[in-house]
């Protein structure tokens, strides 16, 4: 019982009212702001599935044109071919807040403009098989990015759904149901105590009612000297 420690006054009636009411508008916020995160959340797990199945197609497209390519292509050739390569991608990372919450943004910048850049080689020596490879790695990037944008992004919104979710079950069962439990206890005393004073102003009403009705008596029954 939380109101063993609640001072039964006028004043603390009024503070906790008002408590009450302030804890009762964050429930509803809350509320609102836990299912709209359930609801952004949930797309975003949809999203994130059709985005894996596309990015693990796209790299066992890659790997297997670069078996063939392997397969085709004299290893020391394929080592040459790849190993100054002529295009960079710089990746810029960002945030964007969601509900309170600050998900990543990644983007991939190539340095040139010119998509046949990813082709570091001369196209004499290595087969189509290579070229189809680099050409679904370079596809398949912006997926992989967006993928591990979005697989943080559900990490994220999933813990503050989570502390989202305890906040309003601590209100809605701990605090809201005490501030309330508190507010009765405090009505039902002031209550008491009024009662308590009418009663004692009633008696003492009548005990000075009683008092004045003997006194006039007595002065009724007293004989007159003279």
């Amino acid at each position: 019982m939380a109101f063993a420690h609640v001072n039964p006054t006028r004043m603390e009636l009024t503070r906790l009212k008002k408590k009450l009411v302030t804890a009762m508008r964050g429930h509803k916020l809350l509320k609102d702001k836990r299912d709209e995160l359930m609801r952004q959340f949930l797309e975003m797990v949809r999203e994130n599935k059709a985005l894996r199945e596309k990015v693990e197609k796209g790299i066992e497209a890659a790997n297997k044109n670069f078996l063939l390519a392997r397969a085709f292509t004299p290893g020391a050739v394929l080592d040459t071919a790849l190993l100054a390569p002529k295009q960079e991608i710089t990746l810029e990372a960002g945030v964007r807040n969601v509900m309170s919450v600050e998900l990543p943004v990644l983007k991939a910048k190539p340095r040139t403009a010119d998509p046949n850049d990813i082709y570091s080689y001369g196209f004499a020596f290595t087969s189509g098989d290579l070229d189809a490879a680099v050409k679904s790695l370079s596809e398949v990037l912006p997926q992989m990015l967006r993928l591990a944008e979005v697989e943080k992004s559900c990490q994220l919104m999933a813990a503050e759904i989570e502390k989202t979710r305890r906040r309003v079950n601590a209100l809605e069962h701990v605090m809201i149901p005490e501030l309330q439990e508190n507010i009765r206890y405090i009505t039902m005393k002031l209550d008491e105590n009024e009662r308590s004073t009418q009663i004692r102003l009633m008696k003492v009403k009548d005990m000075m009612l009683e008092q004045t009705h003997h006194y006039s008596q007595k002065q009724k029954k007293t004989p007159i000297l003279g």
